[in-house]
């Protein structure tokens, strides 16, 4: 469901919600505290799309037409579903390939 505070909504996908799991389980193995404050971080970079939704860079990729916002060690790509929803489609690592990312293989 989306959540709005802002200008527009945000509806974060599946695959990105999997993506902060993954980042939390991964950093939670050396310290939950860290992983706790890195999970919130990201959801705050999130949040400041409410307000500026164009605040990403825009980032084209295959058919993929979204934006990305570069935050710490991570990409998350976002796209406008609707004129006033975005969807997070992943938080994406920047040390990983993007032609791994599931979440950006050719979807529509």
């Amino acid at each position: 469901m989306a959540k709005r505070r802002g200008l527009v909504n945000i509806e974060i996908l599946p695959t990105a919600k999997a993506d902060l799991n993954d980042i939390y389980q991964y950093i939670a193995k050396e310290s939950v505290k860290y992983a706790k404050i890195e999970k919130r971080l990201i959801i705050e970079a999130i949040d400041q799309l409410y307000t500026f939704p164009n605040s990403g860079a825009p980032f084209n990729y295959k058919n993929i037409e979204a934006r990305r916002l570069i935050f710490r060690n991570y990409i998350i790509i976002y796209r406008y579903k609707t004129k006033d929803l975005l969807e997070v489609l992943t938080i994406h690592h920047q040390a990983r390939l993007l032609s791994n990312n599931p979440a950006l293989n050719d979807e529509e």
